[in-house]
């Protein structure tokens, strides 16, 4: 009889670095359920990538002062990494940065609420959050 054939190789599994990004609510930091979503799915592709570094990038639409802005993205950050901290990445491969409203996702003009503009981006790995 024939030998059997080798078994198939496993799975070839990668790390997929994101951007994963959550939305909040004006002038919110509160994780909503849509983001919770959307965290848990980068936790799990997180365990794809190792011990890889995590960078939280927070963004403010344009209404409010631009000093305001960049606390309230700070808020967000510190939300999102509080969440996922909780769900067993480390608290020390986690580097923030907020932006405030000097990087929109959709240009508006000042003074302006955007629903896109309110979000933290979350990449893993080497050369993330550039």
């Amino acid at each position: 009889t024939a030998p059997a054939p080798p078994p198939p190789p496993p799975p070839v599994v990668e790390c997929t670095p994101g951007p994963y990004i959550v939305f909040f609510d004006f002038d919110s930091s509160v994780i909503t359920p849509d983001a919770a979503t959307i965290l848990d799915n980068a936790v799990s592709a997180y365990a794809n990538c190792g011990s890889a570094q995590v960078m939280l990038a927070g963004h403010a639409d344009r209404s409010g002062s631009a000093k305001y802005n960049v606390g309230l993205s700070q808020r967000r950050n510190d939300s999102v990494k509080g969440y996922l901290v909780s769900k067993g990445i480390s608290d020390g491969v986690i580097t923030t940065e907020a932006f405030g409203e000097s990087k929109p996702r959709v240009e508006t003009a000042d003074g302006v609420r955007e629903p896109q503009n309110r979000r933290v981006e979350i990449t893993y790995g080497p050369g993330s959050g550039n």
